[in-house]
């Protein structure tokens, strides 16, 4: 499955910005995969929180290995051991079984979460440990496809803005301009951005 996107938004995005419409014009649609299992989605990003993309592709490819189904009762049941031995460190070992746990007891309701705003639920999420806002940014748009996300916390992004823009840097007043010119679609400015950076690594 893939984030859903039209002409309705790529139509929106070319008028409000000129730099990016050639950069949609040159690059078409693009397929970005989406997760509707919420819960794995969120440790597939917890897993990713501040390593390469190569370590974050190794440790849920063993990770989906070994336990199959990732939900919170697999993980209860392979415990701390076995999850730190795919390559997780012993902190967010710990953080992800205690979401685990929390939804495994129904203190964190998934299931409510398409019916709750962007704020409640990153204010939800951020309240436990182990969970940023980058994390729960990349669950709004990769498990909830939310339509309006562009993360300040997002080096790609970031990356991907400066080339666009042809600036050296990207602060956060510029960055609260861009989102706002973006906005109600900067998930799908986010796609862009991700796209422009990973065929520019390095620069």
């Amino acid at each position: 499955m893939y984030f859903q996107y039209g002409e309705k938004e790529v139509a929106y995005l070319k008028s409000r910005d000129h730099d990016l419409a050639k950069v949609i014009d040159r690059l078409g649609h693009l397929d970005r995969p989406v997760n509707h299992d919420l819960f794995s989605a969120l440790v597939y990003h917890m897993i990713g929180q501040q390593i390469s993309a190569k370590a974050h592709h190794t440790i849920w490819q063993r990770m989906n290995n070994v336990l199959g189904n990732i939900d919170a009762k697999s993980l209860l049941e392979a415990g701390r051991e076995q999850i730190q031995s795919f390559g997780l460190t012993f902190r967010k070992t710990d953080h992800i079984l205690n979401l685990a746990q929390k939804v495994n007891d129904h203190e964190i309701q998934l299931e409510a979460f398409p019916y709750q705003s962007d704020e409640v639920i990153i204010q939800t999420l951020t309240a436990l440990p182990g969970i940023g806002i980058w994390t729960a940014q990349m669950l709004l748009l990769h498990g909830l496809e939310r339509k309006d996300v562009l993360s300040y916390h997002d080096l790609a992004i970031l990356r991907g803005m400066r080339l666009v823009y042809q600036c050296p840097k990207i602060d956060k007043p510029q960055f609260d301009k861009y989102r706002a010119r973006l906005s109600p679609y900067g998930s799908v400015a986010s796609i862009y951005f991700w796209a422009v950076a990973s065929e520019n690594k390095g620069k």
